[in-house]
């Protein structure tokens, strides 16, 4: 019988990562899931067991560096390797002139939205070394390459998170390990609401759709490395 395969996933109680926890579940995979309420999280888990799935729940704020350390060396002893890494949580942080952008505001943006995939990276790196198919997938934006007014903290974030990956799966060339990014676009979430409060959210595609093509990139069946798949390209391609 297969081994179910073992995948983490970042901000897993609500948006695209729910989606994406619901379908890695569903096609029989263990979700190891991280966010910040364990309100949610426990929702999510009665909506994972009703499927016949199961979850390990994970409550942490993703600034917590000394958590996530601690989180490697949990999944270590208890599992001994880890399948796959959807990277999804994000924080917009303030959106508005960048002169007017508080230090603290500016540095929350970036803690989440890099720094602590780099300490991911770096906590979870040994255990994925451990499957036999690691996947990883990292979620960004599209201002992180076409960067606009109002935006800075996020876009700075974003496009040190796109330079870091890209430079760790070049590193992974000889290795079985597959690092790529993932560009929702425009995405019908609480996140999206805030960025674009008068935007008509049923124009733009649901967290379901697209968390349905992001969580491919974590099977064992996904080659690519090195890549950013934009989920509007792949949606137009179908």
């Amino acid at each position: 019988m297969t081994q179910p395969r073992l995948i983490l996933v970042t901000g897993a109680s609500r948006g695209i990562g729910r989606s994406a926890a619901l379908h890695l579940a569903r096609q029989g995979d263990v979700v190891i899931a991280i966010a910040r309420s364990k309100l949610a999280l426990e929702k999510l888990d009665d909506e994972i067991r009703a499927i016949g799935s199961e979850a390990v729940l994970v409550p942490m704020d993703l600034k917590d560096t000394k958590g996530i350390e601690t989180l490697g060396k949990v999944i270590g002893e208890k599992f001994g390797r880890l399948d796959g890494l959807v990277a999804n949580a994000g924080i917009l942080g303030t959106l508005g002139p960048l002169e007017t952008c508080g230090p603290r505001s500016f540095e929350e943006t970036i803690a989440v939205n890099l720094t602590a995939n780099f300490h991911l990276i770096r906590a979870l790196g040994p255990w994925l070394h451990k499957s036999d198919a690691p996947r990883t997938v990292f979620v960004t934006s599209g201002v992180a390459r076409h960067p606009r007014a109002f935006w800075g903290p996020y876009q700075a974030a974003k496009a040190g998170l796109e330079a870091m990956v890209l430079g760790w799966a070049d590193e992974q060339e000889n290795l079985s390990l597959r690092a790529n990014l993932f560009n929702p676009g425009g995405t019908r979430t609480a996140m999206r609401a805030d960025a674009m409060p008068g935007e008509d959210p049923m124009s733009i595609p649901s967290a379901d759709d697209v968390a349905a093509e992001l969580v491919k990139l974590v099977s064992k069946d996904e080659t690519r490395t090195g890549q950013l798949i934009n989920y509007r390209e792949v949606a137009a391609a179908h």
